[in-house]
């Protein structure tokens, strides 16, 4: 087998013949009848009239020798046969054809159209010229890019040649769509906020800093889409607005979680915790009929039914049943000393990540659909105080498969209780804790001048990985991977 440098030396040989012949190898314009698809699509009428069209794509496969040649071309709609005949081309210019084309190639065919013996659908070429002289192979289909690494690495390849990865994206694509035409549906606004702040909101993570050389500020990549952004536009007099767009946070990699990720965030004035639930409910079972075709899924050992009822899980009275401990009531000491009796490896010494951590472990046992409520405040600093008690907030998040794949809050709005929770993260951030929430005394002001009572919700992409069944690095089309000089 030829290495790739003796394909490359021979491949450029091609193309010097190709440039000997007079041929523009890399021409600029492209010349065709319509792209393979609407051909195909308009064939009989196109044979009725005989039409000569012109068509364009990638060469993906050659068979035949001697005096006739059948390509397979694919422009990225559809493929279709090509047939070359060296007594209907000109005899120079189908040995040329035979001497300097190769799989992978872009090339432009000009002829008519016909069905063989065999009832294939056919363009009998009577002209052509190259478009793009390829320099390196396609991988072979069944053994070429077999790790993880050259997949995501020459992810175009990926797609070229697995048709499971193509439609997996295609897939993707229709979900976001489907989000976004559910909430235009409802009366949502979608809005674009900032991805560069003075100060990250919205969730607890660690941010990415960077600089801005014209203010002359350290600015961080925002962590959520837009939450403290959005809210300030409910405030703007705009009762429903929405945002789907990429956040990013400075923390590990795992089949659940990277560093770059899209999210969607709304938020709806004067909508109900309660009837904000049931708006969540409808959307998943939206998502998975619409995109999927089904509800019931199985993901990582766990089946579930987005069709079912949603079993309501309480974030104290959860962890206790199973763990044996109340995380309100217990001592910093006793989570610490629960969390070593699990095994569990944990970051941060404070009650919130201690609490989190040991809910982090209850969760992957729980399979859902359930909404988990009645978060502990310290674990939700911008949801509203539950009204029966002041320890707890109107939190929820969807659990899914062992994980949590949405977070709800009926917003908190009392200008003076966001300050104090503020106030508290600070304490946390002051104290080591990277992932804690940064104060935000604009926000508290715009709070001050009166936000409408309000319902918000958000998901990752990560739910589209769990109903497609795969990580979610897989479903990225160009996931982060590190230089080669760095492996």
């Amino acid at each position: 087998m030829a290495s790739l440098d003796e394909i490359r030396v021979e491949r450029e040989r091609k193309l010097g013949l190709l440039k000997a012949a007079g041929q523009e190898v890399y021409p600029a314009t492209v010349e065709r009848t319509g792209d393979l698809a609407s051909i195909v699509a308009d064939w009989d009428h196109l044979v009725e009239i005989g039409a000569e069209v012109r068509l364009a794509g990638r060469v993906r496969a050659i068979r035949g020798q001697g005096a006739v040649v059948f390509i397979d071309l694919d422009d990225g709609s559809a493929r279709l046969q090509g047939l070359l005949k060296s007594d209907a081309l000109d005899g120079e210019a189908f040995n040329l054809f035979k001497d300097t084309v190769d799989l992978g190639d872009f090339i432009e065919l000009g002829g008519s159209l016909f069905i063989t013996e065999r009832g294939e659908k056919t363009l009998a070429v009577a002209d052509w010229r190259m478009l793009v002289k390829t320099l390196l192979p396609l991988p072979d289909k069944w053994h070429g890019l077999t790790d993880d690494d050259a997949r995501f690495r020459k992810r175009y390849l990926d797609i070229l040649m697995n048709e499971e990865t193509r439609d997996l994206f295609v897939l993707k694509a229709r979900f976001w769509d489907e989000v976004r035409s559910f909430l235009k549906q409802r009366g949502f606004l979608e809005v674009e906020t900032p991805t560069l702040e003075l100060s990250t909101g919205g969730a607890e993570a660690n941010p990415f800093k960077t600089h801005h050389d014209d203010f002359d500020l350290d600015v961080f990549l925002r962590i959520s889409v837009g939450e403290l952004w959005q809210k300030r536009l409910l405030a703007a007099g705009f009762p429903k607005t929405f945002e789907i767009g990429r956040v990013y946070r400075n923390e590990g990699s795992s089949p659940e979680h990277l560093q770059e990720f899209t999210n969607i965030e709304f938020y709806a004035a004067y909508l109900s915790f309660a009837n904000g639930k049931k708006l969540i409910q409808e959307l998943y079972r939206t998502l998975a009929q619409n995109v999927f075709g089904r509800t019931s899924f199985e993901v990582k050992g766990h089946n579930f039914d987005l069709a079912a009822d949603w079993e309501e899980l309480d974030y104290v009275k959860t962890i206790e049943k199973m763990l044996g401990i109340n995380v309100l009531e217990a001592s910093e000491s006793a989570l610490k000393a629960k969390l070593t009796e699990l095994g569990v490896t944990y970051e941060g010494e404070n009650r919130e990540r201690l609490a989190d951590s040991l809910w982090k472990f209850c969760r992957k046992q729980i399979s859902g659909p359930a909404f988990l409520v009645n978060h502990p405040k310290l674990v939700a600093p911008l949801s509203k105080e539950h009204p029966e008690d002041s320890r707890l907030t109107l939190t929820c998040q969807v659990i899914l498969a062992g994980s949590e794949l949405g977070r709800a809050h009926a917003e908190l709005n009392d200008p003076a209780d966001q300050a104090e929770r503020f106030r508290v993260q600070q304490e946390l951030l002051a104290g080591g804790d990277k992932e804690a929430m940064m104060p935000d005394s604009d926000f508290v002001e715009m709070l001050e001048h009166g936000m409408p009572p309000a319902f918000g919700f958000g998901f990752g992409e990560r739910l589209f990985s769990y109903l497609a069944g795969k990580s979610i690095r897989e479903t990225q089309i160009f996931p982060l991977v590190r230089p080669k000089d760095n492996q």
